[in-house]
């Protein structure tokens, strides 16, 4: 089977959120990166399937130059191969549409992909992968089961669990559960530094937004605790200060 895993290049969880002097983009000055943990958990699936069924991992990127690390360490993991479209990555559309072109004619069983990146919280990519392709799509998986030509699905809904089956191809996206991520051996890592790393020039020039300016939340402003004997200072607060009654 062939399987194929869209991969993010995100910064650190601690990192701390700065921006250039004009507002204009995210200052990577001293930031680590890493795999997007969603994506983690989605390629270490798709490497558990190719264990049990056979086939071969294929990893992809939309970014430039400076993702091969990323992309280097989830070839650690355990994928065969890597691609990377050498493009910024604008936004969510022009993301999908580059995954979408390349994977069309390469007829993947699954393409996998996190629910959302944590650098933007987008949670679009993998919707539209599956549009631009015309394949059925599974978003916020929690499990994935293959059995002959047939994927099934478990996703946590209100109140409950679905229970999803799908006929192959098709895109999925990864939920917390989905899959234990690894950690790269030395092994890993030094056939990762042979690894075949195919980069690919953008399929178009598609660029339908553009980010004007970023900034800061305002930090938090102080706590006032009122006493619970005395609700009508909370009810003052919130009608003067807060302003939400």
């Amino acid at each position: 089977m062939k399987f194929l895993v869209c991969i993010s290049h995100v910064p650190d969880t601690t990192t701390k959120i700065t921006f250039t002097p004009d507002g204009k983009a995210f200052n990577t000055a001293g930031v680590q990166f890493i795999i997007n943990p969603y994506d983690e958990m989605a390629l270490t699936r798709a490497l558990e399937l190719k264990e049990s069924l056979g086939g071969t991992v294929t990893i992809i990127n939309v970014g430039p130059a400076a993702t091969e690390p990323t992309l280097r360490k989830a070839l650690a993991i355990g994928a065969d191969d890597a691609i990377r479209i050498n493009a910024e990555p604008t936004d969510a559309l022009f993301v999908a549409a580059e995954i979408a072109a390349l994977a069309k004619n390469e007829k993947y069983d699954i393409i996998f992909g996190g629910r959302e990146s944590i650098d933007y919280n987008g949670c679009q990519v993998m919707a539209m992968v599956a549009e631009f392709l015309e394949l059925p799509s599974v978003a916020i998986a929690t499990k994935l089961e293959v059995s002959g030509t047939t994927a099934t699905l478990e996703r946590e809904i209100d109140g409950g669990k679905e229970i999803v089956s799908v006929n192959l191809p098709l895109v999925v996206s990864a939920q917390k559960d989905f899959a234990e991520p690894r950690i790269p051996n030395m092994r890993g890592i030094m056939s990762a530094r042979t690894k075949p790393l195919k980069v690919v020039e953008p399929s178009s020039a598609l660029k339908p937004t553009v980010s004007v300016a970023f900034q800061n939340p305002p930090p938090k402003s102080e706590c006032k605790m009122v006493p619970a004997e005395h609700p009508e200072e909370l009810i003052e607060l919130l009608h003067t200060e807060a302003k939400i009654i």
